[in-house]
């Protein structure tokens, strides 16, 4: 007799975009743009657990034990992540959309 598991796979996948993306948005034209190359870092307490790297489209995907996670874009001072904490359930891929602030005002 031969028995099969079946891998239980839990974490995130989803979009960056960048917003404002440009100094003035204008009415009928998206304010936002894909966050591409951007590096996302899962952490948990004081420890890194996992990164990734956003494709061209700023889309990313990333599999972590579930649990509640701080998420960085880059370096801390780099722009503003939102949301900045998300919460890993398990036996569920979640999706979560993050936008990162530019800063152009």
């Amino acid at each position: 007799m031969v028995a099969f598991f079946a891998a239980v796979v839990t974490g995130l996948f989803g979009t960056v975009v960048l917003s404002p993306a440009t100094p003035v948005c204008q009415a009928g034209k998206p304010c936002t743009a894909p966050a591409a190359g951007v590096k996302l870092t899962f952490s948990r307490g004081t420890r890194d657990v996992k990164s990734v790297i956003t494709t061209s489209t700023g889309h990313y995907r990333v599999v972590l034990a579930p649990g509640v996670y701080t998420v960085r874009a880059g370096r801390s001072n780099m722009a503003r992540l939102a949301p900045t904490n998300v919460t890993v359930v398990q036996g569920i891929v979640r999706r979560r959309n993050f936008t990162l602030d530019t800063g152009i005002r």
